[in-house]
């Protein structure tokens, strides 16, 4: 499959970028029988988010390194365009890198070395790493650390003004340098002509035994050359490698994301409730209430409020329009400017005209609904009978009563009323009233009758 549309660069420079994303680990603390950065976040794979990022970034050639479960990587990464290299033994971090250099035969630029289980880093902060390359001193490796509350077993950097002097892993660190609070996050932007050159000179001698990529710093300094760090928020490169990280993890990206809306011009009454996808389109003016869940696929307009307890996913809704509470939108699913959808309402692809309303306990799928009809309560549209799904037409207008049924396919013309609680199996002309209850027979005394006979031994 030919690779996406590469982005016009946010780096301020021309050279060209790649992008190594590591995935190769086998992730059994997830004990999960999907890859571990396949796992979701706000909706999409881990993998996804940093796809985006470089992509947005303009990176012209992305290779994922996996290992275990190479199939599963395969499959969500090549049809996007992006390439796969294998690493066959878990020799350590600069082993991994280097089963991309075939991938990347014949790239001259500079090329981003990214974690598939440290998703949130922004295309800011990589345009920023690509950045410090081309400064005036040139520095071979740019490194992103951070300052974490426990530096736990993270690698240190020891560095003056923001040039390294010295990187050391945590089980080869002296007590002195564990006392050194700025960590290495594992990212890195190196120029491709020093990158596979000092890859092929780390070696393997210390506590691990492994082949470990931060010493290619270095290795640069040994050569006289520079290194770099430039710091970001612990927050933005933290790790997934268990279940409970990724939550933590996504309550970050939430977090974020509400932020960004309410900046953007919408109200979240109850921030904390409100979970968004990774794609949510949310417009100005907007009013969120309490515990509403988006998932993917949703574009919200203008003027749109949102009550309490909805849970939106595959779906548009647009201006002026009242959804909730307790809705729920499906999967095509398409609210007109100024509807209602109101509470213990499931709409599945089906769309509401401007202006119509379904406001109480009602299921509208397969459905077309014209401007300006209302849908009464317990109204359902039969579109499933066990081996198809069927369309039902509503018109412009039309008043369909409570607890209506309404049979597809079958259509309701515009300015038609149905009577409440009618079975309706055929169409309905324009204008007309369409009623099928039995007529109503009362039998006098019968209530009492009844009551008397239980009393009896």
């Amino acid at each position: 499959m030919a690779p996406r549309k590469v982005a016009k660069r946010a780096a301020m420079t021309d050279t060209p970028l790649a992008a190594i994303i590591l995935a190769a680990g086998k992730g059994t603390r997830m004990k999960s029988d999907l890859h571990k950065v396949l796992h979701p976040l706000a909706g999409r794979p881990m993998l996804g988010h940093l796809i985006d990022a470089v992509e947005a970034l303009g990176s012209e050639r992305t290779v994922v390194v996996a290992g275990a479960g190479r199939e599963q990587i395969e499959q969500f990464a090549l049809p996007l365009g992006l390439s796969v290299a294998i690493q066959a033994e878990q020799l350590g971090t600069a082993h991994a890198v280097l089963q991309a250099q075939r991938a990347l035969e014949g790239f001259e630029g500079d090329v981003l070395i990214l974690y598939g289980d440290v998703p949130l880093v922004t295309t800011e902060t990589m345009a920023r790493m690509v950045a410090r390359l081309h400064e005036a001193d040139a520095p071979a490796v740019v490194v992103l650390g951070f300052r974490p509350q426990e530096t736990l077993s993270y690698g240190r950097i020891l560095a003056e003004h923001g040039r390294i002097l010295k990187m050391v892993e945590h089980k080869d660190a002296s007590i002195e340098e564990r006392a050194v609070n700025l960590c290495n996050s594992g990212l890195m932007a190196v120029r491709s002509a020093d990158l596979w050159r000092l890859l092929a000179k780390v070696g393997n001698q210390n506590a691990a035994g492994e082949y470990y990529l931060p010493d290619v710093v270095m290795l640069a300094n040994e050569e006289g050359r520079v290194s770099a760090v430039i710091e970001t928020d612990a927050h933005e490169v933290a790790g997934v490698n268990s279940r409970a990280e990724l939550a933590e993890v996504e309550s970050l990206w939430q977090t974020r994301r509400r932020a960004r809306a309410m900046a953007d011009g919408a109200s979240l009454i109850a921030p904390e409730t409100v979970w968004f996808a990774w794609d949510t389109r949310i417009g100005r003016d907007v009013t969120i209430g309490p515990n509403v869940v988006f998932g993917p696929e949703v574009a919200i307009a203008d003027r749109v409020t949102i009550h309490a307890f909805c849970h939106i996913e595959g779906a548009s809704v647009e201006s002026g329009a009242i959804v909730g509470p307790y809705a729920r939108l499906r999967p095509g699913a398409e609210i007109g400017a100024d509807a209602h959808v109101g509470n213990f309402v499931e709409i599945k692809k089906a769309k509401l005209g401007q202006g119509a309303k379904a406001n109480h306990l009602t299921y509208i799928g397969d459905a077309e609904v014209g401007a300006k009809a209302n849908i009464g309560a317990g109204t359902i549209t039969c579109n499933y009978d066990g081996f198809g799904k069927y369309p039902t037409k509503i018109g412009a207008n039309a008043f369909i009563g409570s607890n209506t049924a309404l049979v597809a396919p079958v259509t309701v013309g515009n300015g038609a009323i149905t009577g409440a609680g009618s079975v309706i199996t055929k169409d309905v002309p324009a204008d007309a009233l369409a009623v099928t209850r039995a007529p109503q027979k009362s039998l006098d005394g019968w209530a009492a009758r009844f009551r008397e006979g239980k009393k009896k031994p």
